[in-house]
């Protein structure tokens, strides 16, 4: 039977490349692979005489790298918002390792981990200084993206995020939300799973059928382990957790019904960012 999610891929990559984003993957260092959304006229075919198969001109507009959260990959989550970005800005979308085609065979989990292959990435691409979107997941390795580059990020924009996830904050946002770990609500291997994933992470209550569930399950959260892994390098202790000096202009952008990161916390976050 079809995977109704995967049959509509071809028609998002269409729709993308109209937009003025295809796909590029970037290989950071042997072994680590991600994958980018990339401005469309970055990318030039090589003549005749030449033996590369593609070559990268640098983005000649402002650029914005759109940073995903968990539940889904770079351009499934952003691809409502390409098409009004790319009049003014390049846009860059990765796929963070372990999401769409990015993969490593190093065993580090943690969001440094992912910044540092991210801003490899942006560099082999030619981008030199950015405004970086994040959200959720996304958000959280923006920000050590602008606490260790801060000559590549120039401004921030976070949405549903925090600097980190420390132990007191997971505790509670779990046992508020009825979750017995981080893996139950962001990693579902049911339909019933993914049904109250969606009711915690979506503001408005959107029907779909069971089938499309399913295969939305399939698509979506392939390499269980390794993600299941990034969750748990996702939480440290309130002892470890420190608030560096950013020099970035920083917006935070939050949902009044936020409920897995209510909107206390942005308040308290906005005193010292």
């Amino acid at each position: 039977m079809v995977n109704l999610v995967a049959a509509q891929k071809p028609l998002l990559l269409w729709l993308m490349k109209m937009a003025g984003v295809r796909p590029y993957s970037v290989e950071i260092e042997p072994g680590t692979v991600m994958n980018f959304w990339v401005p469309c006229e970055t990318i030039r075919k090589p003549e005749k005489s030449e033996k590369i198969i593609t070559r990268l001109d640098k983005p000649t507009k402002p650029v914005v790298v759109l940073v995903h959260g968990f539940a889904a990959e770079g351009i499934v989550t952003w691809q409502f918002q390409v098409g009004a970005l790319t009049k003014k800005y390049s846009v860059y979308i990765p796929d963070l390792l372990f999401f769409g085609g990015s993969i490593t065979d190093k065993p580090d989990r943690s969001p440094t981990f992912q910044a540092e292959c991210l801003v490899k990435g942006l560099r082999k691409l030619g981008v030199e200084k950015c405004v970086v979107v994040g959200f959720s997941y996304g958000g959280m390795v923006a920000f050590k993206m602008a606490e260790l580059y801060p000559e590549l990020v120039a401004a921030m924009v976070v949405s549903g995020s925090i600097l980190a996830m420390t132990d007191s904050i997971s505790v509670e946002a779990l046992n508020r939300l009825g979750f017995s770990s981080s893996s139950e609500l962001l990693l579902p291997n049911s339909v019933k799973g993914l049904k109250a994933l969606l009711s915690v992470a979506t503001h408005k209550k959107l029907w779909f059928p069971d089938r499309l569930h399913k295969d939305y399950l399939e698509v979506m959260f392939t390499n269980r382990k390794e993600r299941a892994e990034l969750l748990e390098a996702l939480v440290i202790s309130n002892l470890d957790a420190s608030i560096p000096s950013f020099p970035q202009k920083i917006h935070l952008l939050w949902g009044e019904e936020d409920q897995i990161f209510k909107q206390e916390l942005a308040h308290n976050m906005k005193e010292y960012v």
